[in-house]
């Protein structure tokens, strides 16, 4: 299995960070077929995400974004594009302005 581990420093504040891990969550099921779980919390959110061959987490807090995730075996073979895929999806995320959230419901 292969791991992969992105961090990404903020200045946005939580109520921010949030909107933006939302829009993360909404992205990686439509674009990439995750199954995604988001949790709110008091000082920090997580997003749960899972699809064959993937599983991991987003947590999010008031002044950081940290992924980890494993890649089962034959996902693990493609773990530096998907490393790039995602470090330029959170990237793109973080650089625009952040859009109001849907009406989807938090878990």
């Amino acid at each position: 299995m292969a791991d992969l581990h992105i961090v990404r420093e903020h200045t946005l504040g939580l109520t921010k960070a949030r909107k933006i891990a939302f829009q993360w969550a909404e992205q990686a099921e439509t674009e990439f077929g995750m199954a995604c779980a988001y949790s709110e919390g008091d000082t920090a959110d997580e997003v749960s995400f899972s699809r064959s061959g993937v599983k991991g987490t987003l947590e999010v807090d008031a002044s950081r974004f940290e992924l980890r995730a494993q890649l089962g075996f034959l996902v693990g073979a493609f773990k530096h594009r998907i490393e790039a895929e995602i470090v330029k999806n959170l990237d793109s995320l973080l650089a625009a302005p952040v859009k109001k959230r849907s009406s989807k419901k938090a878990v």
